[in-house]
């Protein structure tokens, strides 16, 4: 077998839905498997995964044993020569496996491979590359002096930001995501470390594989939507588990947490006070005014019409998709719906990385799945709405 996808879910049972579905259509011509790990979700994602993907190993964990154990349960599972560690939260396109795996073959001393990753707004993650994060590399992240000076590079390491998003480059660490890598360098690695904090075990696995000589690599030849939602907003309690986690990176990997400390305790205090300051500004409205949607059926159209109660136009997106980055902003607040029924994973992710910065929002229709989806911006909590 070929690959096997490992793709660990909490409570996110319509995300999941939409990211199984792009994972069945972009492995239809790779011999491969999909196993899904629960860590124990209070929601209805385990009849979901039973009703609507029977074929996919589903395994039911009866408590949340967190990220880097839950992965590890399913990799123990898997039979690829490689396995992708991938989040609920992602949507694929139809090829990104393989050519993730073609690249993947070309190279004589793998580590790990990533991808380019956007939101649900088709902005670019920065967390798709990074720099190991020394003491120095993690005080200009907290501070933020990485917006301030990119092309510094004494500044602009935490995000390798050196590397252009568009170009594939050699990195230091990736991010869990979206990891690919021989299930045999798993297992030699140990798997993820049970004992990391949140925002530390990627890290901590991608600078284990350097450690034995490994190329680790930035692969800019697909992209992936990655809906991150509350997780990254940056709050107090964000800053105090970045620290603890990069404290358990420094004591593993260093042992020079003083450092790290003086840092840190500069850092809190900067971070606090530009809290201060800030004011957090939601770009996009919770109801649009109207949606643009690209949909075939003339049954779902009446049905969307009837659910959306404002007002909906209706396009054709075989006539529009060659232009569609040339679309002009519209004058009201504006989202776009996909149906992917017509319309394949691939076309939906390069539209909203195209439309990206139009003050536009996206949803998603999953084939054979009756409710829209989708994300305004990584820092805002995900949307669903029911159509049926």
């Amino acid at each position: 077998m070929q690959l096997s996808v490992i793709i660990l879910n909490y409570n996110v049972r319509y995300f999941l839905e939409l990211c199984v579905l792009s994972v069945q259509n972009a492995l239809i011509n790779i011999e491969s498997e999909i196993i899904v790990v629960d860590n124990n979700s209070e929601d209805d994602s385990a009849a979901m995964m039973k009703m609507r993907f029977p074929t996919v190993k589903f395994i039911q964990n009866n408590e949340n044993v967190g990220f880097p154990k839950g992965n590890n349960i399913g990799v123990d599972q898997a039979k690829g020569k490689y396995i992708c560690i991938l989040n609920p939260d992602t949507v694929v396109a139809e090829d990104t496996f393989e050519t993730v795996l073609a690249f993947a073959e070309r190279q004589i001393n793998l580590g790990i491979v990533g991808v380019k990753l956007i939101d649900g707004s088709g902005n670019f993650l920065p967390e798709s590359k990074r720099g190991v994060p020394t003491p120095w590399v993690a005080f200009t992240k907290i501070v933020g002096l990485y917006k301030i000076f990119p092309k510094s590079k004494w500044f602009n390491r935490y995000y390798a930001q050196d590397v252009s998003e568009d170009k594939t480059a050699k990195v230091a660490i990736l991010v869990g995501a979206f990891m690919v890598l021989k299930r045999d360098l798993y297992q030699e690695l140990g798997g993820f470390d049970e004992d990391c904090f949140m925002y530390a075990d990627d890290i901590d696995l991608s600078y284990r594989a350097l450690q034995l000589d490994k190329e680790n690599f930035y692969f800019a030849g697909t992209t992936v939507i990655h809906y991150k939602g509350e997780s990254t907003i940056k709050d107090t309690v964000y800053r105090k588990r970045f620290e603890e986690a990069m404290l358990y990176f420094y004591k593993k990997h260093f042992k020079t947490p003083l450092l790290f400390l003086i840092f840190m305790k500069i850092g809190s205090f900067l971070f606090s006070f530009a809290k201060i300051f800030q004011g957090r500004v939601n770009k996009f409205p919770k109801t649009p005014k109207q949606y643009v949607v690209y949909a075939t059926s003339a049954d779902f159209r009446h049905k969307l019409a009837l659910k959306l109660q404002k007002k909906v136009l209706f396009r054709d997106f075989e006539t529009e998709k060659m232009v569609i980055s040339s679309t002009n902003k519209y004058e009201i607040q504006t989202e776009i719906v996909f149906d992917n029924h017509s319309i394949t994973f691939k076309e939906i992710i390069f539209s909203i990385a195209a439309l990206k910065n139009k003050g536009l929002s996206f949803k998603i229709i999953p084939k054979n799945s009756p409710f829209l989806i989708g994300s305004n911006d990584s820092k805002d909590r995900g949307e669903v709405l029911e159509i049926e």
